[in-house]
């Protein structure tokens, strides 16, 4: 674990470059009407890469990207390298340039951009259809690297209603033609550009709906999505099928999980007797809170051979 002095130290130093790339970009911007704004560097989890953070900030829009960036990409700059350092490196995406230049110190820095934008990206990407790319958006998509490549990618996956802003979503949240590809061969039609993002926010992957399909199932996408924001995931299948409840309608899972029918749930009602009841029956116990204990203690108080539609009614009319 850093030790925290130094680790205070390290933000201080940081915080410091800040402040003096704030009094540059005041110079810079009377000088030149490009975009600039200030970069960011510290240490990333993930092995070959560094967190790498660009903000931008004007009038009409702030902006703060960061994530995670291969090492590689940082030409010419030494990361292993001890002490302080002063950097110059260049960032060269299909839609502009990033020129950056700062200070490291221990392979965390921060420092100052230049981003300028190429002349003929906005007429390759109107000529495959993804029009309205303004300043804002052009330099959006120089951050996320949406290339032309990448376009003519998902281009040719004749999605329905994909347009500019949906290509940049799609880069935000990982929709790659893999992934496209991967959904369909496991059963899904995989045309719609709003799901595929939808999909990827929730978590809805190939290997969910290649598990749907070999069980029998056949959801459309609605139903994925919210299986997904409910926690219907194949191991929450898998349990309740120990417990005797196999090839539930999926709609009756989604309201097991919003209700909370859990397998612990059903296990206790079963060692109280009642071994197998009805999916129906299992929500509505939940609604109207006929829990184990509510039905050990009308056991105690005599009352043995209750139905569960009977303990639901008790619980309805009040009876504790």
């Amino acid at each position: 674990m850093e030790d925290p002095t130094a680790m205070n130290r390290r933000h201080a130093l940081i915080a410091y470059i800040l402040i003096g790339c704030t009094l540059i970009l005041g110079l810079i911007a009377r000088a030149s009407d490009s975009r600039t704004g200030s970069w960011t560097i510290s240490h990333s989890d993930e092995p070959g890469k560094v967190s790498f953070a660009l903000i931008y900030h004007s009038k009409h829009n702030n902006s703060n990207h960061e994530s995670d960036w291969p090492r590689s990409e940082f030409e010419g700059v030494d990361f292993a390298k001890s002490g302080k350092q002063d950097v110059k490196f260049a960032i060269a995406r299909d839609a502009g340039r990033f020129d950056c230049e700062g200070y490291l110190k221990d392979g965390e820095g921060a420092g100052v951009f230049h981003f300028a934008p190429d002349a003929h990206y906005v007429s390759q990407m109107s000529a495959l259809g993804f029009t309205g790319i303004d300043d804002e958006k052009q330099f959006s998509m120089a951050v996320l690297d949406v290339s032309v490549a990448y376009a003519k990618e998902i281009k040719s996956k004749n999605l329905h209603d994909l347009d500019t802003d949906k290509l940049i979503a799609f880069r935000i949240f990982n929709v790659s033609s893999e992934f496209i590809d991967q959904l369909r061969k496991a059963g899904l039609p995989a045309t719609d550009a709003d799901k595929l993002v939808a999909f990827r926010i929730h978590g809805v992957s190939p290997e969910m709906v290649s598990f749907l399909q070999k069980a029998g199932y056949h959801p459309d996408e609605d139903t994925l999505i919210a299986m997904r924001i409910h926690g219907v995931s194949p191991e929450y299948m898998q349990q309740l099928k120990k417990d005797g409840y196999d090839h539930i309608d999926l709609e009756k899972l989604i309201a097991f999980r919003i209700h909370g029918v859990s397998p612990d749930f059903i296990e206790k009602v079963q060692t109280l007797g009642y071994r197998h009841p009805e999916p129906d029956q299992l929500v509505a116990m939940r609604i109207h809170g006929v829990s184990p204990e509510f039905i050990a203690n009308m056991k105690s108080r005599g009352m043995k051979d209750l139905t569960i539609d009977q303990l639901v009614s008790l619980r309805i009319h009040g009876i504790d």
